[in-house]
């Protein structure tokens, strides 16, 4: 029978007892029944939507919720209950795609500047900060106006605007790190520099980068609905969140629910990852529970 070795145990006991926390916290497995239930939603929304989304009928109006439309109509008579199912599909590939690759890209660029230092630190700290003081929407709203609105310029806008703060984390993460004894260690035995950073530094700061990641998703959906509210996110005859708030709002008073549906749509989406992420921050670093 082989033993297992000792990294091994302690990393296999870490994940149970992470898993175990996450599980206790009430409000994290609230905001994850939420969040799964969305993604089933959206990804079977063709199968279980009542109406066709795109299906206009102009004779049934900003009709108020009944037994055929749940939530009523919009000014084209089409469905909203089964706008927002769809919408729900371009809302959270826009807040994971673009999140992600902000990741990937601050990631890279923290391990860099904290592990190398020096000019290469420099470089990239002002470049952070130079992103981080611009404000996040303007700076979206410039790239877009830029670069044409749609889904693709939406995942290169938000991901410009979302990877400097992880670069930041990452960096002080790695100045704590490349100080420890088992980097020492590696770099007495040969170890090149991309060995350090990424097979002893990366491993390290991987639960942060999952706390940062489902942080960030909401970030990005009240992004892109802020954008698709403002003309320059997600265009007619798409369906995103924050295109639907915007088109609802010139019937507020007729019709409240074209607007308010969607915008609780929101409002529910955002808590849900914020409490996943709260609960996803107790569980991996116990030191930062309130």
């Amino acid at each position: 029978m082989t033993a297992l070795a000792p990294d091994v145990i302690e990393e296999t006991s870490f994940l149970r007892d992470a898993l175990r926390a996450f599980r206790k916290n009430r409000m994290a497995m609230v905001g994850l029944f939420f969040v799964v239930t969305l993604i089933l939603a959206a990804v079977f929304a063709p199968w279980i939507s009542p109406h066709d989304p795109y299906r206009v009928a102009l004779d049934e109006q900003l009709l108020p919720a009944s037994s055929t439309y749940w939530l009523g109509t919009d000014n084209f008579g089409r469905d909203i209950l089964t706008r927002i199912l769809y919408g729900a599909r371009v809302s959270l590939v826009v807040g994971t795609v673009p999140s992600l690759i902000a990741l990937m890209i601050g990631t890279v660029m923290g391990i860099l500047s904290g592990y190398l230092g020096g000019r290469t630190d420099f470089v990239v700290m002002r470049l952070a900060d130079m992103m981080i003081s611009f404000p996040s929407l303007l700076l979206a709203m410039v790239v877009m106006y830029t670069l044409g609105a749609n889904l693709l310029n939406i995942f290169i806008a938000l991901a410009l605007v979302g990877w400097a703060s992880v670069a930041r984390v990452v960096r002080s993460q790695t100045l704590a790190l490349k100080g420890k004894e088992f980097i020492e260690a590696a770099r007495a035995n040969g170890a090149s520099r991309a060995t350090i950073m990424f097979r002893h530094i990366f491993p390290n700061v991987v639960p942060t980068l999952i706390v940062l990641f489902s942080l960030s998703i909401p970030d990005a959906i009240m992004w892109e609905s802020s954008l698709s509210f403002l003309g320059v996110g997600v265009q007619p005859p798409g369906s995103s969140w924050g295109l639907l708030v915007a088109k609802g709002k010139e019937y507020l008073f007729q019709a409240p629910l074209v607007a308010i549906a969607p915008g609780v749509a929101i409002l529910l989406t955002v808590l849900a990852f914020n409490f996943i992420g709260d609960g996803l921050r107790d569980a991996l670093d116990p030191s930062m529970k309130d």
